[in-house]
């Protein structure tokens, strides 16, 4: 730092000539902030972002060359691995592309029992990145009080496939078995429990002036940007604008599958009433509420499907061919971070074993616009925008 006397007449006024040398600074890939083994290189200029850079691979594992050396149900399991916070909705991406390619017609039950399983899976997501956000932001509380409903959650999947976390019960044909005796009137009492604790949510993180003070106007995304990345799910909801007509983008209305196109259900965009006055549209608190709000549409999904449960027709699950048909299936679902597709080509030989597997990961392109969103913040924005993101690294290492 040099100091300048000006040219003016007065001694008295001093000119800083201050300059600071550029750095880079690793966070992660063991990082609370960064969800996972993940790592950034900080371009800083003191405090201020000019560059980031987010490096992958820490948790690759070859999920999808092992899909062209194992039977499609084999590789089931794989798919838990994946979104590890949405087994389900995985399980579910993988089996209806399979489907697609056997040209299978999956029962109504089954599907009923895939819409149940899978909101219920969104819903214990969600909470998931909501408590996570909290930590990352400071605060310790909203993360017991998420994990006390997930728990439930994972009682009720432990008691239907008899996993918490990696459940494979989704399967090709529909799910691996019926949903249990007395399971119906368990999961209503949790929901009955559990739609009251939402404002406890809000009023804890979602209106805390700390919390909108940390997101509010931060890590703004536009809507040209999202869809130049590819951005979806909640990171592109978070950007679009109802007001100006744009669409509310959710492939279980848009390109319904399992049966969507018979629930009622809406799909929050903003502008929304409960945003505060420096709440930006596309920044990190729109892209948090857009999950809160997504949460209380599961639930009325769940209770729909629900009621068509003792009604519909058909088993919990079909068989499958013996044999994979050749040609070539892809299908993207509405998985809680966004459309997670799925890629399978059948052998000429007809065999059973794909060809040809890959994954399409929505958390891969949200991910990579964070250099976009990054320039100008202060490092401690970071952890703020990243937590908005809601990242899983097994879903993008794969």
């Amino acid at each position: 730092m040099g100091m300048n006397l000006p040219s003016s007449a007065d001694p008295t006024v001093i000119e800083l000539d201050v300059r600071t040398d550029e750095m880079l600074v690793n966070m992660g890939p063991q990082h609370p902030s960064t969800h996972g083994v993940l790592r950034l290189v900080l371009r800083t200029d003191g405090e201020v972002i000019s560059e980031v850079v987010p490096h992958l691979g820490y948790l690759h594992r070859c999920a999808e060359k092992i899909g062209e050396n194992v039977t499609p149900i084999q590789f089931i399991p794989y798919t838990d691995r994946m979104d590890y916070l949405a087994g389900m909705n995985m399980n579910l991406g993988y089996s209806l592309a399979v489907e697609k390619l056997c040209g299978m017609k999956i029962p109504p039950k089954a599907q009923t029992i895939r819409v149940i399983v899978c909101e219920l899976n969104r819903i214990a997501s969600h909470l998931v990145g909501m408590g996570a956000y909290g930590l990352d932001l400071g605060t310790f509380s909203p993360f017991l009080y998420a994990f006390r409903e997930r728990e439930q959650i994972l009682d009720l999947f432990e008691e239907v496939c008899g996993a918490r976390l990696t459940y494979s019960y989704v399967t090709i044909g529909g799910v691996h078995d019926d949903l249990p005796p007395g399971w119906l009137d368990k999961c209503r009492r949790f929901l009955e429990y559990f739609r009251p604790r939402i404002a406890e949510y809000h009023a804890l993180l979602t209106h805390n002036q700390i919390f909108v003070k940390r997101t509010a106007g931060i890590g703004v995304l536009s809507k040209e940007l999202a869809l130049a990345y590819g951005c979806t799910g909640p990171m592109l909801r978070g950007s679009l604008n109802r007001n100006q007509g744009d669409p509310a983008w959710d492939l279980r209305k848009i390109e319904p599958y399992s049966g969507y196109e018979h629930y009622t259900f809406d799909v929050p965009i903003p502008p929304f009433a409960e945003a505060p006055p420096e709440a930006v549209i596309g920044d990190c608190w729109h892209r948090f509420y857009v999950r809160m709000r997504e949460v209380v549409e599961s639930l009325r999904i769940v209770e729909q499907a629900l009621d068509r449960y003792p009604t519909a027709e058909g088993a919990h699950r079909i068989e499958m061919p013996r044999a994979l048909p050749a040609g070539e299936a892809y299908v993207e679902t509405e998985c809680p971070r966004g459309q997670m597709g799925f890629y399978v080509v059948g052998r000429p030989s007809k065999e059973m074993v794909p060809l040809r597997v890959r994954a399409r990961s929505s958390s891969f392109s949200n991910l990579s616009v964070v250099n976009q969103i990054c320039k100008g913040c202060l490092v401690a924005d970071i952890p703020a925008i990243v937590g908005s993101i809601d990242i899983v690294m097994g879903e993008i290492d794969r």
